[in-house]
């Protein structure tokens, strides 16, 4: 059992930056590969990225690409999505999910477990 909790959500303003976190409990929390989502209001919940469970593969959606940039402290069991250049677009709900798979964690049927969410609003 994982249980995960995000963290960095807020207002910012239209090229600004804000770095999600996302702890997590459990002694395993290594053995999972890590995913960031998004969910904005009307609209299915969408991938954004996804690191592997040693941090040396990530995964970004075309959308993002350049701009976030996903990581992890293992000693910490936290993940990062460091969020840059920032669109109005962009605003959403923000969930950090766990799961074991093998190769690119990249659909929400991937996770087997999810955190709570955290707004990020991004005024133009």
């Amino acid at each position: 059992q994982v249980q995960l909790v995000e963290s960095g959500g807020g207002l910012v303003q239209a090229g600004g930056s804000l770095r999600l976190s996302c702890a997590a409990s459990g002694r395993t929390f290594s053995s999972y590969v890590m995913g960031w989502f998004r969910q904005a209001p009307g609209k299915e919940r969408e991938f954004v990225a996804a690191i592997s469970w040693g941090g040396g593969t990530t995964y970004y959606a075309d959308s993002v690409k350049g701009r976030f940039t996903i990581s992890r402290d293992n000693a910490k069991n936290t993940v990062y999505l460091q969020m840059n250049s920032l669109r109005h677009e962009a605003s959403a709900v923000y969930y950090c999910a766990a799961g074991m798979v093998v190769g690119a964690a990249t659909r929400h049927c991937d996770y087997n477990y999810w955190g709570q969410g955290t707004q990020v609003t991004v005024s133009s």
